[in-house]
């Protein structure tokens, strides 16, 4: 129950700490003017699984979105695991290709929502992404996870359940940002 709901016990327990550190003046999000969000993106440690399929889903809503990871190097493919979840859920990461952090490009108008805190911190103190707005994916899903716990090399239901709540954050975002659309 908890590998399939949680991916690990610490999952667990890191979404547990997430509701506390999601408390205003604890957390360092910075949540943008509904109107002034132009572009979505998605940010993980990776960017091969949660913001990989976060992006497209986010393009299949008509949404201008784009995906870095923190950690990884720019040009490699989704994670397999990922790849084979995502299609089940009808969405191909065939073409996705990673960015890391330092060959980002940001845009007027984006906001960028990471999976844990951590990355909401690691993006406070990165220069030149500092100062955008930042927010937590999961904080849109129904119910809110502020924790969405990295699924690579996880337990493959928990992959499946992951991606769900990526899936339904992002629909979510899709009505809360409606100046993110390309038909703007």
């Amino acid at each position: 129950m908890i590998t399939r709901n949680f991916g690990t016990s610490r999952g667990l327990v890191r979404l547990g700490l997430s509701y506390l550190e999601s408390i205003p003046g604890i957390s360092t999000a910075r949540p943008p003017a509904p109107g002034s969000v132009r572009r979505l993106v998605f940010v993980c440690h990776g960017n091969i699984c949660r913001s990989a399929f976060a992006e497209a889903v986010a393009r299949r809503e008509g949404l201008d979105a784009a995906s870095f990871g923190l950690s990884t190097s720019t040009g490699k493919g989704a994670h397999p695991p990922a790849a084979e979840a995502a299609l089940r859920l009808g969405y191909d990461l065939s073409d996705h290709a990673t960015t890391n952090a330092p060959d980002f490009v940001p845009q007027e108008g984006d906001y960028l929502l990471g999976m844990e805190h951590r990355h909401l911190r690691k993006l406070a103190e990165r220069e030149g992404l500092s100062g955008l707005p930042r927010g937590l994916l999961g904080a849109y899903a129904r119910p809110p996870f502020p924790h969405l716990h990295d699924p690579y090399k996880l337990d493959p239901a928990y992959m499946d359940v992951c991606l769900q709540r990526v899936e339904d954050a992002v629909k979510r975002l899709a009505l809360t940002y409606p100046g993110a659309r390309l038909s703007r």
